[in-house]
């Protein structure tokens, strides 16, 4: 089976190379923030929050998940902004800790493309476009 794994298009996603694939997933930010046109094109939805309103949603992934797909990434994992700053969630990575998903799908931090294996899950920050909103980045494909 291969997954092509790809986030943070921001209305470009119709001049991305997809490769191909059995499943794609998207982690999130098709579209700029107020326009409704490319959502209503994406035919999709998205949703942002704090820790603290997503803590509940974390703690309910379940133990024996293949794939997890978040839009932000966990603290410490591929989330290293332009700036240094490590812009991660500490809830999300508490939760994979203990859920230890497979593979975990991300985007949101452009900086932070590509994969890292760490304690038996495959992180995969999925972003195509690069800090200055440039789409740059190949689609991640993983294998299994």
């Amino acid at each position: 089976m291969r997954i092509v794994c790809i986030a943070d298009t921001h209305e470009k996603h119709a001049q991305v190379k997809l490769p191909e694939g059995d499943i794609l997933i998207h982690a999130g930010d098709f579209t700029w923030v107020g326009d409704p046109k490319p959502t209503l094109d994406f035919l999709d939805w998205a949703f942002m929050g704090t820790p603290e309103i997503l803590s509940p949603i974390w703690a309910k992934i379940p133990k024996n998940l293949d794939i997890l797909i978040t839009h932000g990434p966990p603290f410490g994992i591929l989330d290293r902004t332009i700036r240094g700053v490590t812009a991660g969630c500490s809830k999300l990575l508490e939760a994979v800790q203990l859920k230890a998903p497979r593979i975990h799908v991300f985007g949101h931090i452009h900086e932070g493309y590509g994969m890292l294996k760490k304690n038996g899950t495959a992180f995969v920050n999925a972003s195509l476009c690069n800090a200055n909103y440039d789409l740059m980045n190949k689609p991640v494909v993983i294998d299994l």
